[in-house]
């Protein structure tokens, strides 16, 4: 299996700089300098389609847009690329879910991925009107995607559940394809959940030690469900052409927080019931260091979580030295990448027209868009990068 690749829509505005928010820090829009119109959005979503993304993730949350209208606006404006809508359990009932998956497979031809997203944070989740537990959480998205997955089966569902209830649910019309179910959740309550249910599990951008055991323990929980599922990896980055410029602009991200803006977002941090959330956190522990001393790992910066929640770290350094720690975290395991960088449509092009020819080259990756060579021959102008270059002819 090649790798994938999926960049991100920052729905609640881009910039410049880091831009705070995320994971239940606010009840507000984190904002942005780049208003995240349709407009923008557009042009974010095209560029990943050319560059050869498969997907892009669109967030959930107070802070944001809602996702599933936000990519809906996308779906005319673009070809091929697929949405990872996240969306949370719960907030609607799973045979509605169901139904606006099936809608949205039919009106895009099948480009729906779903990012389940269970809610980390019990102030955001009640500011919803929910009012369970982190664990009840939990259980209610078993019981959701056992209903779900059902009714995409066909046939009658009745369940009678904790937490979910459905009596003679069908659906009148089946997704194609089936959507597939992207989870993540380090927390004890949500391994099962993930083995029973995922077909991708998703970690945020730890070093890679504790990635390979966190990986070790949800392939260990999949096996005693007889499953097998993909594993992937949501990071930010930071390419460049040599190490050096990489850095330059991570410290230019890190000189553009205060101090104050940093122990005010970390205050807000710290009340949150995720565990993931918590590891984040304690990769760089709150500390406005120089650049380099918030590298965690080799390449792998956490300067991004001292003012955002979520994903929180970045892979910093020259295309060459981003595309080895890619390969690295690949023998892991690691096939699905979801990346982002700031601003997302600069850092779109750093890293595909950067990175992704280095991880060809290697074999590592494709662009997904059809291809036929026939047809193609070399024209007389010599290229500067030393690259046979060829035209198509009508």
């Amino acid at each position: 299996m090649t790798l994938r690749f999926h960049w991100f829509l920052p729905t609640y505005g881009d910039s410049r700089q880091i831009v705070g928010g995320g994971h239940g820090l606010t009840t507000g829009s984190a904002g942005g300098t780049r208003p995240a119109t349709v407009g923008y959005l557009t042009q974010l979503a095209l560029a990943a389609e050319q560059l050869g993304f498969v997907g892009a993730l669109t967030p959930t949350g107070a802070w944001c847009e809602d996702a599933w209208l936000a990519t809906a606006f996308l779906v005319e404006r673009t070809e091929r690329l697929k949405f990872l809508v996240a969306f949370r359990p719960g907030l609607v009932a799973p045979a509605l879910a169901a139904q606006m998956a099936t809608t949205y497979q039919w009106h895009s031809g099948g480009r729906l991925l779903l990012n389940v997203v269970t809610g980390g944070e019990q102030h955001e989740q009640q500011a919803y009107g929910d009012f369970l537990t982190k664990d009840e959480r939990y259980a209610r998205t078993g019981e959701f995607l056992h209903i779900v997955r059902a009714l995409w089966r066909g046939g009658t569902v009745d369940f009678d559940g904790a937490h979910e209830r459905i009596a003679g649910g069908r659906a009148a019309r089946l997704p194609e394809p089936v959507p597939p179910i992207y989870f993540g959740g380090s927390s004890a309550a949500a391994g099962p959940v993930a083995a029973r249910h995922a077909d991708v599990y998703l970690t945020w951008g730890e070093p890679p030690q504790q990635v390979a055991e966190k990986l070790a323990w949800i392939r260990s929980l999949a096996d005693q469900e007889r499953r097998t599922l993909r594993y992937g990896i949501r990071l930010h980055v930071i390419t460049r052409d040599t190490s050096e410029e990489a850095w330059a602009v991570a410290g230019r991200l890190l000189d553009g927080l205060d101090r104050s803006t940093i122990d005010r977002v970390q205050q807000g941090l710290r009340r949150s019931d995720s565990v993931g959330q918590k590891r984040m956190l304690d990769l760089h522990g709150g500390r406005p260091s120089g650049v380099r001393d918030l590298e965690v790992a080799p390449n792998l910066w956490a300067g991004v979580g001292l003012v955002r929640g979520g994903a929180g770290t970045a892979l910093v350094g020259s295309h060459t030295e981003v595309a080895d720690r890619i390969a690295d975290y690949h023998r892991l395991g690691l096939d699905e990448f979801i990346l982002s960088g700031y601003p997302h449509l600069e850092e779109a092009y750093w890293f595909g027209e950067g990175v992704l020819p280095i991880l060809r080259r290697r074999g590592l990756w494709r662009h997904p868009a059809p291809t036929d060579d026939g047809g193609r021959v070399a024209v007389p102008f010599a290229p500067t990068d030393g690259s046979e270059q060829k035209v198509d002819v009508p």
